[in-house]
């Protein structure tokens, strides 16, 4: 891969999302890659030539007989760092799976040895047919990933699975392909696991609240990419950024620390593993004040607060045979120790499978898109996690319960 601008093929087939492939476009260029777009045919008559190539800055063709002497169709796959299909129809699916070879996007796919991306989209009885589905899994079996769809409004009035997955999620879920030097295993199929994500708020009175200042993006990189290995994955999701639903995720909503317990609590029943991303406010106000606390001329009145409940050390107390559990630690070194001090000290307290410890402050871990951080295990394990996206560090967290859960 080129340093500086990695080379990706945005192949685009046609159906209504293929509007959407122009968002991922923008995403994909303005992260700094060059992108080529590989339209089919039928995806011109949504959106034009034009369009993708006032985009990219590039050529846009879709015949392997355009510009012959560089050989496009051969070349193009070679050279490529990453291949995305968004959207990806049935019959696009269909052509790759049995080695088509009739239009650029098709041979591209043929000669690519990076990895490929396919991104589903269309109605819920194609996806669900045994022919898509027989496609989708022999494209898996040969090392492409092909992302679960999300699930909403298709074509006029129907709803369902079947609907592409938000651009910025798809540009995301790109971007961790590229980072991560081997392929992402479908490894958590069948298992079941819960995730929370976001900042907790406990109310002082109707307007204002005690929180912090947790975006959720590592919680919810962490249920995205749990789906996309083929987990069947609950999201309980506090306070976050405006975040979109992560594709094929149920999302249970919570407010305070009392109601992501019980959010939490239910759905752990079961579940194989439990990842507690959440940044849970560890006190809450002994009184809510019905009526809004007034400025008024005197200082106000010192604030009383009360403990929460440590859901981790609940969840690691009731934990049910084989249940891997994963708390996070957002820490500072202090005159006691540094951050990883602290967070071996955490992990013992706790009793977690695993405990992720971030630095924060200076701009880690908390409003940005990036992370980095240690993963600790019970067994005496340390292993760092090197500055990356979320999504690189929800994989190398998903790795290392995938492990734990084969030799339970």
């Amino acid at each position: 891969m080129d340093g500086t601008r990695p080379r990706v093929l945005l192949g685009v087939a046609g159906g209504i999302a293929a509007y959407k492939a122009c968002e991922l476009l923008r995403r994909l260029t303005e992260s700094g890659h060059s992108v080529r777009v590989l339209p089919t045919a039928s995806a011109l008559q949504f959106v034009g030539a034009a369009t993708f190539e006032a985009l990219s800055g590039l050529p846009v063709h879709t015949g392997v007989f355009a510009d012959v002497p560089a050989v496009p169709h051969v070349k193009l796959g070679q050279e490529a760092d990453l291949v995305v299909v968004a959207p990806a129809t049935a019959d696009l699916m269909s052509r790759a799976a049995h080695g088509r070879a009739d239009d650029l996007l098709t041979a591209a796919l043929l000669t690519a040895r990076c990895p490929v991306l396919f991104v589903p989209a269309m109605h819920t009885e194609m996806w669900e047919h045994p022919a898509t589905r027989d496609n989708v899994s022999l494209l898996r079996r040969r090392g492409a990933v092909v992302m679960e769809p999300a699930s909403g409004r298709l074509t006029g009035r129907d709803t369902g699975p079947g609907r592409l997955p938000e651009p910025a999620e798809i540009a995301e879920f790109a971007r961790l392909l590229l980072e991560r030097s081997d392929a992402l295993p479908r490894d958590l199929a069948g298992r079941r696991v819960v995730v929370s994500a976001g900042g907790t708020r406990e109310a002082l009175d109707p307007v204002r609240y005690l929180g912090n200042r947790s975006s959720g993006r590592q919680g919810y990189a962490l249920a995205r990419v749990a789906a996309q290995r083929g987990a069947s994955v609950t999201l309980v999701a506090a306070h976050t950024a405006d975040l979109g639903d992560p594709a094929a995720v149920d999302v249970v909503r919570a407010s305070s620390a009392r109601e992501l317990r019980e959010a939490v609590l239910a759905a752990a029943k079961g579940a194989d593993a439990v990842v507690m991303a959440a940044a849970v406010a560890d006190f809450r106000p002994t009184a809510f004040a019905a009526n809004k606390i007034k400025k008024g001329s005197a200082d106000p009145e010192p604030l009383t607060l009360t403990r929460n409940p440590d859901i981790l050390v609940e969840l690691t107390g009731t934990r049910e045979p084989g249940q891997v559990i994963v708390g996070f630690a957002a820490e500072t070194g202090d005159d006691t120790g540094d951050v990883l001090h602290h967070g071996r000290a955490k992990l013992a307290r706790k009793g977690a499978d695993l405990l992720v410890v971030n630095a924060v402050g200076d701009g880690r871990a908390f409003e940005v898109p990036d992370n980095a951080g240690w993963l600790l295990g019970a067994d005496g394990s340390e292993v760092e996690l090197p500055s990356g996206s979320k999504g690189l560090l929800a994989s190398r967290v998903w790795d290392a319960v995938a492990a734990r859960l084969r030799t339970g």
